[in-house]
């Protein structure tokens, strides 16, 4: 078995005393202190997360936006220069390849940023769907990224980048100087928080982690792990992708119809997508919340009437609300707001209710 990957960051990690784990082939912090603790400080003050093990694929030349409205669920020509925006890679099926974010970088170039586990897959997918005239270069490897993330997370940014940083509209991005390293900033996230995404260099990485977290000292800024990434993802009912979307699933059972411009169409899984709308869906995405004690986890059976109607896709302790929340596939019927079923957890049936999502909104 080979040993897994290390990111940039991998030693500054260790020296902070994180409980390293392997995720999607890399040793990444799962924690510092506690997941609890770093939820918190992503809530009320700012936490860093190292989220270098994401991918990075770029495209360019003179077909490059014309290839991107064909692989992706939104047009990218119409997207503006400076602009990030979610979508979907889909297959001809109308199921999900991938969820990434699409950066207008130029007249005739962009960047997906993609999931870990998917880079090799993603890569294979565009290069082979890109359009004649198109240049397709995965850069994970060079690439790394930071997030910092929380209410004064912008306040820590400008420390170190200048106002120019903490100005960025949601959504938007710039390169921007920060520590002294040039670097791509947007203000994105994946924690339902406002906060940035910093991508820069592999070599500058550990110099600019060191500089935010100098920084942030004073502002309750804490180094962050996946395991509060996760937790924060869920309350903001945020996909992850082999979770809630997989090639199998359409963009639209799983609540995500804004995401996806069939008006336009011409995208690879438009006509598929569409026919499954009209053909009406067996299943809908819906958010929960337990009732009383107990915590659903990913693949706890539903049950309503006595029958098994589904299954938990992500699940677990919010750490905002204080009780069990999750997200799991159930029969239309049963995806508003208000309706009643049970989750099985180990063996006993936990009462539970459909609510509205995100669970808490940043």
């Amino acid at each position: 078995m080979s040993k897994p990957l290390r990111t940039p960051l991998h030693d500054a990690h260790v020296r902070l005393g994180a409980r390293m784990v392997e995720f999607a082939g890399f040793s990444m912090p799962v924690q510092y202190t506690s997941i609890v603790e770093e939820h918190r400080a992503v809530r009320e003050a700012a936490g860093l997360f190292d989220v270098s093990h994401m991918g990075q694929i770029h495209l360019s030349g003179p077909q490059a936006l014309a290839s991107g409205d064909h692989l992706l669920s939104r047009r990218v020509s119409t997207q503006r220069e400076g602009r990030v925006r979610y979508a979907l890679l889909c297959n001809e099926s109308g199921g999900v390849v991938d969820d990434v974010t699409a950066y207008r970088t130029g007249e005739d170039s962009l960047f997906l940023c993609v999931n870990a586990a998917n880079v090799e897959k993603d890569y294979r997918w565009i290069v082979r769907h890109s359009l004649e005239g198109t240049g397709v270069v995965n850069r994970s490897d060079e690439t790394a990224l930071l997030a910092i993330q929380g209410p004064v997370s912008a306040r820590i940014l400008a420390q170190i980048a200048g106002p120019s940083a903490a100005s960025l509209r949601r959504y938007a991005f710039d390169r921007i100087q920060v520590a002294g390293a040039t670097a791509l900033v947007s203000r994105t996230g994946y924690t339902g928080s406002d906060g940035f995404e910093i991508y820069l260099d592999a070599a500058d990485a550990e110099r600019v982690f060191e500089a935010l977290l100098a920084a942030g000292a004073g502002a309750g800024l804490r180094p962050t792990g996946l395991g509060a990434r996760d937790t924060l993802r869920l309350e903001a009912a945020l996909p992850l992708y082999g979770h809630e979307l997989d090639d199998s699933t359409s963009p639209l059972e799983a609540g995500l119809d804004r995401f996806v411009d069939l008006a336009s169409g011409g995208f690879l899984g438009a006509d598929a997508i569409a026919e499954r709308r009209a053909a009406g869906h067996e299943r809908a995405l819906a958010g929960f919340a337990l009732d009383a004690r107990g915590v659903a986890r990913a693949d706890c059976e539903i049950v309503s009437g006595g029958h098994s109607v589904g299954r938990v896709t992500s699940g677990g302790p919010s750490p905002t609300l204080g009780r069990s929340i999750g997200l799991g596939w159930v029969p239309p019927a049963l995806a508003a707001p208000g309706s009643h079923f049970d989750v099985m957890i180990r063996g006993r049936a936990a009462a539970a209710t459909v609510v509205p999502t995100p669970f808490v909104s940043g």
